[in-house]
């Protein structure tokens, strides 16, 4: 298909053309959509350029444009998403030279940034604010959230067969497609295939209110589920228990960070959380390892200084 593009077609079609050939069905559907939205800027900002007059300055200023409305780590996304379409471009001779080399990546100011996480009183002021009923709710999915640092998705896909309480464990194997029609979905790599093991009060919690649900249906599903709806729900308690206002995703934060503080390998966090390696988790919690370290240098100092000669 792409071999039928010529250097004076439009650098849209080119594109669109390029996210069908190498991105569909090689992507999760969540990356493949990042990549349309892409799509729809190019639609938007370049209309009408040809394949042959993207160069330096043609592409410094696209990148200029688009963040004129987007902060500098979304204008990174949208450069990476474009780079791999233009270097095939190159490759097939469309275009002589690569235009992203030496680009610029510019963003308009960040937003004020709401808190990540939670400390370890103020997660303990949350959980213990909470109106839990006697059978499954949302209140119950925050908990559940909060103790295993489990994704959304992964959450939502949870059934009792996943569930062994013989040994305190959690089977993650699957996530929820919320964003879309519902359904299950893979998990979003293979390491996010995992056993999480959970303390006996949560056993004991769910193992009652599991006990007369079918086996193998979603536990918190029962009609369409909207990410914001629960976020709404956490941030009307965080604001009721007077603790900063995070998201179900900062409860995933949250957990991370007291297994990190309470001396937790970075390796045993990373498995926890699902992570592909642990690169991820240092590049995701460097804050907080840095601030670890600092106790660190302390400890070892005030060991040194206790040695005489």
């Amino acid at each position: 298909m792409l071999e039928s593009i010529k250097k004076d077609e439009l650098f849209c079609k080119y594109y669109t053309q390029w996210v069908i050939v190498y991105k569909e069905g090689a992507i999760r559907q969540v990356t493949l959509d990042k990549y349309r939205i892409t799509q729809q800027w190019l639609e938007r900002l370049i209309p009408h350029l040809q394949i042959c007059e993207l160069n330096r300055i043609t592409y410094q200023q696209l990148i200029n444009d688009y963040a004129l409305t987007h902060e500098r780590q979304t204008t990174m996304d949208f450069h990476h998403q474009l780079k791999g379409a233009i270097l095939d471009a190159v490759d097939e001779g469309l275009i002589e030279r690569d235009p992203t080399r030496k680009v610029i990546i510019k963003g308009k100011t960040p937003r004020e940034k709401k808190a990540k996480y939670l400390d370890q009183f103020e997660l303990q002021t949350l959980l213990s604010g909470l109106e839990v009923p006697q059978y499954i709710s949302w209140e119950w999915f925050i908990i559940l959230v909060a103790k295993t640092g489990m994704r959304f998705s992964e959450a939502l896909a949870l059934t009792p067969n996943d569930f062994d309480f013989a040994h305190q464990t959690v089977y993650v194997c699957k996530t929820w497609d919320y964003k879309r029609k519902g359904g299950f979905l893979p998990t979003k790599n293979k390491s996010s295939i995992r056993k999480i093991q959970i303390d006996w009060q949560t056993v004991i919690q769910f193992s009652t209110l599991l006990r007369t649900l079918p086996d193998d249906k979603p536990i918190f599903i029962h009609k369409k589920v909207y990410n914001s709806t629960v976020n709404h729900l956490l941030e009307t308690y965080c604001k009721r228990v007077h603790v900063p206002v995070i998201t179900i995703h900062g409860l995933r934060h949250t957990h991370a960070s007291l297994l990190l503080f309470a001396g937790v390998s970075i390796a045993s966090v990373a498995r926890r959380l699902g992570h592909s390696s642990m690169t991820t988790t240092q590049k995701t919690y460097l804050h907080i390892i840095q601030e670890l370290e600092n106790k660190d240098i302390d400890l070892v100092m005030r060991s040194l200084s206790g040695l005489i000669h």
